[in-house]
């Protein structure tokens, strides 16, 4: 009786458990702009078929406003002043200023203020299109141009 109860509650509270950072409605593993990996991918990754990383390891800021998919309540900017305070972000962020520190600062992303919008390594297809492809087109150590995606603006550091 046990055998069963366990096999019954153990994959339960693995998916409970993978979901505790997603808004209801959202797919399993998602935050608000990323998808954690199955598994972590090591800075070692093999290329794919093509020649790019497999994985890539990267840092953003994000700046929402009221339009942006699961904006917070606190957020009461407009698109157009969420336009400006992203292209200071970028503005710092090219003069060699702490990308972590502008992270702490400016950034919306749930998490940013302890991580400082470090992402972690990640794959294709585990961010949403325009972030996924903005961050692969990266060399390590390059900094973005503003991407827009339905959670706001972005700005991207390739660590990894």
């Amino acid at each position: 009786m046990q055998l069963r109860t366990f096999r019954f509650v153990l994959p339960f509270l693995l998916t409970l458990s993978a979901g505790c950072n997603r808004a209801p409605d959202e797919p399993a593993g998602r935050t608000a702009t990323t998808a954690l990996p199955a598994s972590p991918a090591s800075p070692s990754s093999p290329a794919s078929a093509h020649g790019a990383p497999a994985t890539v390891g990267a840092s953003h800021v994000l700046v929402m406003h009221r339009g942006s998919e699961r904006v917070p309540p606190n957020v009461t900017r407009t698109r157009e002043e969420a336009r400006t305070r992203i292209e200071d972000v970028l503005r710092r962020a090219r003069a060699s200023q702490d990308f972590a520190a502008l992270a702490r600062e400016f950034s919306d992303e749930p998490g940013a203020s302890s991580s400082g919008g470090s992402l972690g390594m990640f794959g294709h297809g585990a961010m949403v299109p325009a972030f996924d492809q903005a961050a692969f087109a990266l060399s390590v150590g390059q900094i973005s141009e503003i991407v827009e995606t339905p959670f706001g603006f972005h700005v991207i550091k390739r660590t990894q």
